[in-house]
């Protein structure tokens, strides 16, 4: 642990793993290799509290802390990390809302979205825009007391599902700089005007849809802009981003758990020239840069998430623990599969899973090529000699 928890703190994770271990284990693989929406477990998140983890007391949440929030989705992504994907993108909407909306929308959306009556998703990625979002091409029109919103989103967690979106356009396209003509909406379906085109067949990352959106005069209420003005929204994504990369660091590091454990509990078991294949040299020598590499993972993602609850900004911390975590875990659970030879290979054990989940770490919230710049243009302004 990076801290040590308050006895709220504890009782919490120990609710998560309790869950995790009784009703997720049993079925994670069954249910990804058959590409199955988890509906039962979605269920009984929603009784635990889960969706409204980052959700301000005062409008129905549990108000976590970034360091146990982050200790939540390692946990559930040592068992499934698919499953976190489905919390993933709704706390990301939680947390922009609960930062920058009104009064007025925190009001209206954060006790439902709490609860999960109506579940969130975030439109950010567009067909030439994923990394670059100053590059997107949607835009929002306003006529009267509505925008109207023309354009595409793809690559879209939550995109069928999800009832409530956060939505980045532009409302300036002629604005210098960019970033200072987009917006941000809590857009919600129902109204005419929106597509979802397809569902996009992914290698791993299974049973939650990933989607492509259509938007042809999709009306949004101008009450719905988030913070009531236009030109804000760029900042209020890249804050929210910020979250994401600790989950998404978190994540990384519950895959690189598993696929570790997963490995050094087989190693004890097979047998290779008259003895455990714990006891050859070269399995060693993986196992400990396993073990290392984790633990390093997670003293980074855990002040990344210390550094958020002080309010502080955590840009350089949370790109450089979603960078080394989720390279780690791609490391993991290549690993993982060679401790486990043959067998690493076939559906009849996890680490296969493992193997097909941790390449989305390494592309989803922000690539980590993307990643090595931002570290180093913060470190940049961090050892400035001017």
């Amino acid at each position: 642990m990076a801290r040590n928890l308050s006895e709220e703190e504890q009782l919490i994770l120990a609710t998560v793993k309790k869950f995790l271990e009784k009703e997720v284990v049993p079925v994670a693989s069954e249910l990804e290799h058959h590409n199955e929406y988890p509906t039962a477990l979605v269920e009984r998140m929603k009784e635990i509290g889960l969706f409204g983890a980052n959700v301000p007391e005062p409008y129905g949440g549990q108000d976590l802390s970034y360091t146990i929030y982050a200790m939540i989705f390692e946990e559930i992504s040592r068992v499934w990390m698919g499953l976190a994907g489905i919390l993933g993108t709704h706390s990301v909407l939680c947390d922009v809302l609960a930062r920058f909306g009104t009064e007025e929308q925190k009001e209206r959306f954060l006790p439902m979205l709490a609860r999960a009556d109506k579940r969130g998703a975030i439109c950010l990625s567009e067909p030439d825009a994923g990394t670059d979002l100053q590059a997107i091409r949607t835009t929002a029109e306003r006529r009267g007391d509505y925008y109207y919103v023309n354009g595409s989103k793809m690559w879209i967690t939550n995109g069928r599902r999800a009832e409530v979106m956060l939505l980045l356009v532009k409302t300036d396209k002629e604005a210098q700089p960019v970033y200072s003509g987009m917006s941000a909406f809590i857009a919600e379906k129902g109204e005419p005007g929106l597509t979802i085109s397809r569902d996009i067949d992914k290698l791993g990352y299974k049973s939650l849809e990933t989607c492509e959106l259509l938007f042809e005069d999709f009306r949004v209420p101008a009450r719905n802009l988030i913070g009531g003005r236009e030109g804000e929204g760029f900042k209020h994504v890249m804050t929210g981003l910020e979250s994401e990369r600790i989950n998404v660091a978190a994540r990384g590091l519950g895959v690189a758990r598993a696929a570790f454990e997963e490995a050094i509990k087989y190693a004890q078991q097979r047998r290779t020239f008259g003895k455990p294949i714990c006891e050859h040299q070269s399995i060693q020598i993986k196992l400990a840069d396993m073990a290392t590499k984790i633990e390093a993972a997670r003293l980074l993602v855990y002040a990344a998430a210390e550094k958020k609850d002080r309010g502080e900004r955590c840009d350089l911390e949370a790109g450089m623990a979603k960078l080394f975590a989720t390279e780690t875990a791609q490391e993991c659970a290549l690993e993982a599969m060679r401790v486990f030879g043959g067998n690493g290979y076939a559906k009849d054990f996890p680490v296969e899973r493992f193997y097909r989940d941790a390449p989305l770490l390494i592309i989803g919230g922000g690539t980590n090529e993307l990643q090595r710049l931002v570290i180093a243009r913060n470190l940049i302004k961090k050892y400035s000699i001017n």
